[in-house]
Order: C-alpha cells, then structure tokens, then sequence
C-alpha cells in the first residue's frame, strides 16, 4: 500500500470507529457488531505499526472507549442525558485485549511463559457482557460507583449503585479500610424483556440487547427507576494497590467473604490445556446462564507477575479476552426490506420467522449491502441462518439449500430509493449503494433533523416521533423550519396539549444561546463530531471565515486530515447548505464567537503548533495549554508552522517535514520554560491497573 493511500485509510478507519465507539458507549445503539469493530481495530492496529509516521497519541487503539457524554437524539430514553458528576478514577480503568482465536491465546500462554519463566497460574473467568463499574468501600460502606468514562474519569453513578440489589451498602467480615472492586452491572435476559415489553406498549423504542440496556440504565436520572429495572452486579478485580494479597484469585475469594458479588464461574488452569477445556465448557453451559456473557477472560493469577508483565496503552499484558464464535440458528426468510440511513446508505433487512438466539427473539437480520445477497444467492422463502454474539441486528450468515422451496426467485436490488425514487449511486470502491438525494430524501431529512435537535447539538425537547409528525404534517423539511413552527400548528397535532407545545417552544428559544461549536456540530456534516466541530469553530471563530477556508486552510485545524476538510468543503460550497446556514444566523442562531479555551496569556501568541508524540498529561490537555496562551494547533507541518512540539515516540514523517523545512522542534520541557512559571505544571499520571 502507498503512504497517501494508508494514510487515507488510517483517517477513514479512525472515523468509523469513533463514530461507532460513541454510538456503543454513549447511545446505547450500536450500528456495528463487536466482530466487525474488532476486525477494523486490528486493520488499523497493523496499519500503524507498518507506517508509524501516522502514529497518534488520540487514536482509538490508543485510548479506551468512553461514556462521558450523555445519550443523544432517536436513542436518548427519557431520564437519561442527566450530567452526572465526573470524577478521577483513582488507578486507570483499561480495556482487555481481545481475539477470536484460540491460536492467539496459545501465542499468549506462550509469551507469558517464556518472559514469566514458569511458576504461576492461569485465572479463567467469564467475560460479562454489561457495562463496567468501580465501587469503593470505606470502611466497609459503599462510597462511590464510578462508571468507566474514558479510563481516567467516570461518571458519579453512586446513588443508582445504591438502588442495585445485589450490591451491598455495608460489609461485613475483616474488609480493609478502604479499597476499589470492578465489575459489570448487567441486565438478565428477564428484566430485558420485560423493560422492552413495557417500552413497546408505550410506543418507545425496545433496546437492542441487554448490554445496552443495562448502560442506559445505570445512567438513568431517577434512583428509583434504576431500582425497578431488575439490574445484577457481579465483581472480579481488586486493584493489587488496593489491598495485600498475592493473587487474584485469593483477592477474589476474600471479597466474596465480605458478602460482594463475585461470579464463583472461575478456574485455575496450569496449562494452556486446562484454558481450552474451561472454554470449550463455557461455550455450551453459557446458553443456561440467566444474563448474557460473550468469553473467557484469562487473567496470569500471581500479582507480582501481571506486574512483571505490565500494560500497553490501553490494555494490560497479562490478560486477554478470548470471545466466543457468534450463535447460530435457522429459520425463515419472509421477506426483505430496504432502508435508507441518515448518510443515504441502503441497507437491505431481512424479516425472519421469529426466533430465540443469544437470549432474545430475533425478528430481523440484516444483509449488509447487494454483494453479500449475492454471495449468499439467498431467496425469500429460504431457510437461512443467523448468528448473533449478543450485539445489535444479527446477520443473515448462510442458506440451507436443501430446503429451498421450488420457483424461488432472485430479490431484485431496488435501483431507485425506496423512499424517495431517487436513482441509486454506487461509487468505485463502495460496497454500498447511496440515495443521491441528500437533501429531498424523507429519511435522511428525518434522520439530520434529529441529530440537529439532540442533547449535545441543539438540545430541542422532542423525539422521533415529534420530528415524524412535524415532517407529515409539511411543517418541517430543514433545521430552519423548526423556528418557524408555532403554537397553533402544534396543537394542531395529534397528542399535543398547552405544556407539550410551550415546553417544545421555549426550548426553541432557549437552543438560539447554544454556542458556535454546538452550532457546528449540530449541522451534521460528515465526519465532523464533536471534537472536531470543538476544533473547527476555535480555529476559525465563525461560520464566515470557515466556509471560505480551502482545503489546504481545513488542514491547518489539529486533527483535521483530508477525509474530513474534503468533507467540510464540499458541504460549505453546497449552495442549499448555504442557504440553510443563512436562514439559522436569521433566527438568531450563534455561528461565531466560539467557546475557546480559557485565556491565561499571550506567550504563544502568533504561534501554529504541531503536536506529535506522548507528553505527561493527555493529548487533548497539551493542545488546551497551547490554545490558552494565545496558539494555534494544525495537525500537519508546513512553512506557517512555528515549532514542532515533540514528546516521546513523536512520528518520523513530521520530524523528517521539520528537517526539510527548517522548524525548530522542541520537547515538552522546552515548551514548558515558554510559558509563564507554574502554568504548565502537570500532575504525575497515577500507576495503571485493568478495569
């Protein structure tokens, strides 16, 4: 592969899964199984390794995933999207490295005991398949629930733990004075579907799986909604910081003693052997468990020995998770749909003959796109299987063609939009094909205008179902249109009454104060998240000065690479988007003055900065430090560049470009003397543990 074209892939790769990791850890609703993400993971895993000049620090094989922020849009439930307080975990929760493959833990035993030199064993445990929490007892009273966040803070969630059944409020027995115990909060297959039952009579969405809906659970406003939802808790790491024990498995044994819920599902293996057989168990005992579980997490038991093994970035060496192949059912295939997504992707779904699998009945499946119909040659009518591992639409994975019934036709891909009529497009190199019609499209209409209404764009108090109606009823077609719908029109509605209608008004009135970068976010172009929306506004200050900005001035933005600026671009010269943005600044919408970083001087005043390399705090912390003293971040070198900023494993590419170019690098402790006395000290980063 080309360095342009790996460098292309990296930014698309890094697109998808952020985008996918905040669908998982945010919303609840994910649009990719676990299979799939951790395919792109490792694509983009051996990318980096073979061209290291594109290494990132903000990268997600960097960087364990987040649930910060709260839900937003169609996937929000009600009570969730509360702003619950964040705090620092005391030691850092991680993620596990995980495989498919029963070589690569064979490749790990091995690893294991050529650097271990022999004498230890192996802990075996199921891996749950829930949400991660930390508690903290002192003094034998549950202090605080943290969630994960994103590895070094988390969500303050000790009220809804209080509300969890099985997790004690005191200890007893001769508990330590204070200590930290991880785990899963998870939803048993009964409470799932008896919540998604009581979803569907009140006309709201059911959740995906229980994984999903236990997340969206524990972030819930209201402790004693959160008591109703029948959630379990089980635990199966203490810190070894936290207390004296020599194993992990004796450190388990003792929280259990103190009356904490600790899965007895575990064993000592000696050999990679005694591993196989403990899966090959699990692989089938599993289906007789009452809550979801997804693998065998194999943890090096002796804790001096995890220490001699140590961490990577995100995950520890002396652990990995071992996730079981997908289950599989038969049944029929009664027809198929095509739906049409936000971006314009089509997307054929299968409806099936109900059918239990992974602990739910499944009703549907999708198909991906034409070419996997085609490799599958299915038909309607066909007895197909299915395979789920706990994740979101299961996939229609072969075809029993021994029970093909006679005259089955060939499903014809539509041509046209089944929504809107449009000719479909295909792009070289695209699996999928596209609804042309972006802005004429019903579905992706509906599917931006509840992206722009949602908690971290507009905040707009209504659903799905409002922006349904408003589209029906002709009031709605752009994001303006919401500002020009009033109080008669709404009562007008089916379901509407006085306090609906003023309350949806005067959130109206209130989203207007929302500031530039929100503004940004909530257009939904393509690519552009959060962060980068964050970027964007700083860098540029308002709307204007941003759609004049060339592709070459897009990728001056840090973290901006050509993916996203030819998006930016194009969507800024499209003239129905500028007519669009014309009519929001009329309602009185922000679109300048940007919520920049805090200024504490101007000693970096006139400065574009490169930041490459690891530092002493985050990535994002270094490039606050620069913006706040009057600098500029770009992602790229170039002749207006000031100074490479250097930290440890900085990319060669960059240091090369610096070379040519004649900017000065400099390391952290140099940058540091730049800055006024103690406004660039640094907290030492506390020592890492998993979970």
């Amino acid at each position: 592969m080309e360095t342009s074209e790996a460098r292309q892939r990296i930014e698309e790769l890094r697109a998808v899964l952020n985008e996918n990791s905040r669908r998982y850890y945010v919303d609840n609703a994910p649009t990719m199984s676990d299979q799939e993400f951790d395919t792109l993971m490792h694509e983009l895993e051996a990318l980096e390794a073979q061209f290291p000049e594109f290494y990132s620090p903000d990268s997600p094989t960097q960087r364990v995933g987040s649930d910060l922020e709260s839900p937003v849009g169609r996937n929000a439930e009600p009570g969730t999207g509360v702003e619950f307080v964040k705090r620092a975990h005391r030691y850092p929760m991680l993620s596990l490295g995980n495989t498919y493959s029963i070589a690569e833990v064979e490749e790990f035993a091995a690893r294991a005991d050529k650097l271990l030199e022999g004498g230890f064993t192996y802990c075996c445990e199921l891996k749950f398949d829930g949400t991660a929490i930390c508690l903290t007892y002192t003094d034998g009273v549950l202090t605080r629930a943290l969630t994960r966040g994103d590895g070094l803070q988390g969500d303050d969630v000790t009220e809804n733990a209080r509300r969890i059944s099985n997790i004690p409020v005191r200890l007893h027995g001769d508990y330590p004075a204070e200590f930290e115990i991880r785990g899963e909060v998870l939803m048993p297959f009964a409470s799932f579907e008896a919540l998604n039952r009581e979803r569907e009579d009140e006309g709201e969405s059911p959740f995906a799986n229980p994984r999903n809906a236990a997340s969206g659970s524990l972030k819930l406003g209201d402790p004693s909604e959160v008591a109703r939802r029948g959630l379990w808790c089980t635990l199966y790491h203490i810190p070894a910081q936290s207390v004296p024990f020599e194993t992990h498995d004796e450190a388990l044994t003792k929280a259990a003693s103190w009356g904490l819920p600790v899965s007895d599902a575990r064993r000592l293996c000696r050999n990679i052997s005694e591993i196989r057989a403990f899966i090959d168990h699990w692989d089938t005992a599993r289906r007789d468990l009452p809550f979801a579980t997804d693998g065998i997490v194999i943890k090096i038991n002796e804790l001096q020995a995890q220490r001699t093994l140590g961490y990577t970035a995100k995950s520890p060496r002396w652990a990995v998770a071992y996730k079981f192949k997908a289950e599989q059912a038969c049944t029929k295939l009664l027809s198929i749909d095509y739906q049409v997504g936000r971006t314009g992707a089509v997307t054929p779904v299968a409806n099936l003959e109900p059918v239990q699998l992974g602990g739910t009945v499944v009703k549907r499946a999708t198909l991906v796109n034409q070419d996997q119909i085609e490799a599958l040659d299915i038909r309607v009518g066909d007895s197909v299987y299915v395979e789920k591992g706990g994740e979101i639409i299961p996939k229609i994975t072969g075809v029993n063609l021994s029970l093909r019934p006679a005259g089955s036709v060939v499903p014809a891909f539509p041509a046209v939009c089944p929504d809107c009529g449009t000719p479909l497009l295909r792009q070289e190199g695209e699996a999928k094909w596209f609804c042309p019609n972006q802005d004429g499209c019903p579905m992706q209409i509906k599917g931006r205008i509840l992206h722009f209404i949602g908690r971290k764009a507009m905040n707009v108090l209504a659903g799905e179902a409002s922006v349904e109606q408003f589209y029906n009823a002709g009031l709605v077609r752009t994001p303006a249109d919401l500002y020009d719908i009033n109080k008669y029109q709404l009562m007008s509605l089916e379901g509407w009454q006085d306090r609906s209608a003023q309350r949806f008004l005067d959130s109206l009135a209130v989203s207007v104060d929302v500031p530039f970068e929100r503004v940004l976010f909530a257009l939904g172009i393509r690519f552009v998240g959060e962060t980068t929306a964050r970027d964007l506004a700083r860098h540029f200050g308002d709307i204007d000065s941003l759609a004049a900005a060339s592709v070459e001035d897009l990728l001056e933005v840090a973290e901006v690479g050509d993916v996203i600026a030819r998006s930016v671009y194009d969507y800024m010269h499209n003239p129905a988007h500028q007519e669009e943005i014309t009519r929001l600044k009329a309602k009185g919408l922000r679109f300048s003055g940007a919520g920049a970083a805090e200024s504490l001087s101007d000693s970096l005043a006139g400065k574009t900065v490169v930041v490459s390399g690891n530092f002493s705090v985050s990535r994002d912390a270094i490039k606050e430090l620069i913006v706040s003293h009057g600098g500029k971040c770009s992602s790229s070198v170039s002749g207006s560049t000031s100074f490479l900023l250097a930290g440890t494993k900085p990319g060669p590419e960059k240091l090369r470009k610096c070379q040519q170019l004649g900017i000065p690098v400099r390391s952290e402790e140099e940058f540091r003397r730049m800055l006024p006395e103690d406004a660039g000290s640094a907290v030492e980063p506390d020592q890492l543990t998993l979970f």
